[in-house]
This record gives structure tokens, sequence and C-alpha cells, in this order.
């Protein structure tokens, strides 16, 4: 086990000290994990059973109010620095705990199953992360990667663009070499942490004759001259991380900022989502995790007939539903992290991770309301907040129906007549 993540356990202790859970069905979680997760290495058991109890004590009672008050949560964003887990698959010698994808998957699970804001912060920090680590030279490592590890200072990831959609290839914002430096100009939307990221890595066509092999990656600081950050968007979910488009205007970038080399930005973001999805899996699987275990507790405390509502037929279904599509979701998750730390190909089994996660999240919170009825539909109640924040996974870091698109490519690849 790192040096850092045994620090954040000793840390994690004291962080307990004096805090009450305050939701009874928390400890649901943690019979059906020790039973779930314990064929895993020692590392990842300690680490599942950190990033629970610190969601338990610092993100389930503060959920809500990120939520209701569209609140950043700082605070907890740079304890879950000092945990390690925003920079999870960071070598040690870039300031990470040196785990793998594995880890990152259980560890998005247990954190968004207190809060998928904070897991969301955390994803884009790791996506970010994740790209300079596989494909910068070892001075932007050294410069670009040990500040954005400790929660202290956040990164964001700026590929969207207002028309581009799921197509990646077609950016708009230009990137025109003059001299050492290349001047940017476009917008950028839909950028998680804009208004908290102190860099950002940035998605550029240098050369529009050659469409997607013409887009570069760009390392740039966000106080660079320039830039310009739009309105904070106003979402449906997620409410505790800030959304926003950010603007470049005549930004100048100096030369040794471009991340590979000049043309590789498409296969950059191509490679960064890969793993990315594999987060976002893990962040729908901590929603649907929540949901499952608020309509267990709720079901055996609410009375209906003479009897509490989980010893009607109609709701162990739904209870037995939800538990299957969420262990399928799961394991296909671990095999996608399995086959990247492994180094096999993994992009297909990705995006089925990511869809199976996503589709049973948006199912899971939508059967809680079900069970919960009117309490469901409630702020009371955290159900109305999963559902909400559920949503948004089968959209970003590719729509359903482009996962479904990315699997049944690779599927008639294999099977060549």
């Amino acid at each position: 086990m790192s040096r850092i993540l045994r620090s954040s356990i000793k840390q994690l202790g004291e962080i307990k000290k004096g805090l009450q859970l305050q939701r009874s069905h928390n400890q649901l979680h943690t019979t059906r994990n020790i039973a779930c997760i314990s064929a895993l290495p020692e590392t990842h058991q300690m680490l599942q059973k950190t990033c629970r109890d610190f969601s338990n004590t610092e993100l389930v009672p503060n959920a809500g109010k990120f939520d209701r008050e569209k609140l950043y949560p700082d605070e907890q964003i740079k304890k879950m620095g000092e945990l390690g887990v925003m920079a999870i698959a960071i070598p040690e010698e870039y300031g990470g705990p040196g785990l793998d994808y594995m880890a990152y998957a259980i560890a998005m699970e247990e954190i968004c199953r207190g809060s998928a804001s904070a897991g969301l912060i955390m994803a884009v920090n790791n996506l970010y992360l994740g790209a300079i680590l596989a494909f910068g030279n070892e001075q932007q490592k050294k410069e670009f990667i040990l500040p954005y590890t400790t929660g202290e200072n956040i990164a964001c990831f700026a590929l969207s663009e207002p028309a581009n959609g799921s197509d990646a290839g077609a950016a708009s914002t230009t990137a025109v070499k003059k001299g050492d430096h290349f001047i940017l100009n476009g917008t950028k939307c839909w950028i998680t942490n804009g208004y908290q990221a102190k860099i950002g890595l940035v998605f550029a066509t240098t050369d529009k004759s050659l469409k997607h092999k013409g887009i570069t990656a760009f390392i740039v600081p966000m106080d660079t001259e320039g830039i310009s950050l739009g309105k904070k968007e106003d979402k449906l979910g997620m409410r505790g991380s800030t959304t926003c488009q950010v603007i470049f205007e005549d930004c100048l970038v100096p030369k040794q900022n471009v991340l590979g080399q000049p043309g590789y930005g498409f296969k950059i973001a191509m490679k960064s989502l890969d793993g990315g999805r594999i987060g976002v899996a893990g962040q729908a699987l901590g929603i649907a995790q929540a949901s499952l275990e608020l309509a267990v507790d709720y079901s055996q405390k609410r009375m209906a007939f003479g009897k509490p509502i989980s010893k009607l037929q109609a709701i162990q279904q739904k209870i037995a539903d939800m538990a299957i599509k969420i262990e399928s979701a799961r394991l296909l998750a671990w095999r996608a992290a399995w086959l990247k730390d492994n180094h096999h190909p993994f992009t297909k089994e990705a995006s089925m991770a990511k869809l199976a996660a996503s589709e049973a999240a948006t199912w899971c919170s939508h059967q809680c309301i079900q069970i919960l009825g009117g309490m469901g539909y409630v702020s009371d109640m955290p159900a109305e907040r999963y559902y909400r924040d559920a949503r948004v996974t089968e959209i970003y870091e590719g729509t359903s129906e482009i996962q479904r698109l990315v699997i049944s490519s690779a599927i008639l690849k294999e099977y060549v007549v």
C-alpha cells in the first residue's frame, strides 16, 4: 500500500471523530461490499473501506446542501486530495498514490454514493492528469501533474463545443502558430470545473484541412490572458459542480505546452475518454447503489396493510432487478479496469461498462422513487437528487447512442465474415 494511502487512512480516523452518520441505510453498504470485494487485493479492499467511511462522514451529510445551494464542495475536495483519490492512478513520483484503474473505479463508486457532484469533480481532475501522464514529456509531467494531485488546485478538460456535440473531431476552436506560441480563438462549452480550474487541457484545430488529424491538445493555465468564462450553467443535476463556457480570444500559449505533438489531439482525446468512461461507470454505480440502499431501508420501515412494504412481492421484484443491474454493471466496470491495468485493449469494454452503469443508474433511481412513492418526489429525501444526477451519466463522455456505436463497431470487426 502506498505511503499516501496509509497516511490517508490515519487522517480519516481523525476526520471521523465526533461525526455521526445521518442516514441509517448507509450501514447496508458495509455487508454488501465486504462480500463483493473480498476477492480483490488487500490494497483495494482498504481503499474501498476508506472511501466508504469518508463518504459516509463527509459527503452523505452535506450532499443535499451542495445540491440545493449549488455549492462547490471545496473543503471535501481538499480532503479527497489528502486521501489520494484526486490523482489515484498517478505514480508517487508525481504526487499520486500510484494505484490503478481498478482502484479508480472502486473509489469513484464510493465517493459518488455520497455525492455525485464531488465524484464528477474528481473524475475530471483524473481525466486531465491521465492525459498528461500518458502523453506528456518529462518536463510537462513535473510541471503540470504535481500541483493538481492534492485537491488544492483543480483541472478541467476542454473538448466539447457548442456545435460539435458528439463529433469530437469537429473542433472549431483554432490554434494558429506564431513564432514560439500558438494563438487560440474559440469557445468551449459544458466545461466541468471551469470556475475552479487553475489549468485546462484544451483541444483546438491547427489544420482544418486534416479534419480530426489536424486537432492539437494544449496545456493552458486558466489565468492566461485572453481566457474568459461564461455564466455558470443552471443544471438538472450535479449541481455541486460548476459547468460553464470557456472563451478564448487571442489567447497566447507557448509551443512547449503542446501535449504530444501537433495533430495528436484527437488521439489523446479518444484515449483519455476510454479511461474516463471507466470513471463514469463507477460514478453511475455509486448513484445506483445509493438508490438501492435508500429503497431497501425505506421499504423495511414503511408500513402498509399492516406490514412493511418490503414484504410485498411488487417491491421485492423491484429490489431484485435493481441489484441485478448494479452487480452486472459493476462486473463490466471492473473487467474494463482490469483490461486497462493489464495493458489489453479495452475500448469496447469501457463503453459497455459506461453504457450499462449509466442506464442502471437512471433505472434504479427511477425505481427508488417508485418505492418511496410521494416521499421519493420531495427533496427531504435524496431519491429525487439521485434521479437528477443519474441522467447526465448517459450523456457526457459519449452518449448511450455513441457507446452502442462503439460497441457494435468493435463486435463487427471481431466477427469478420
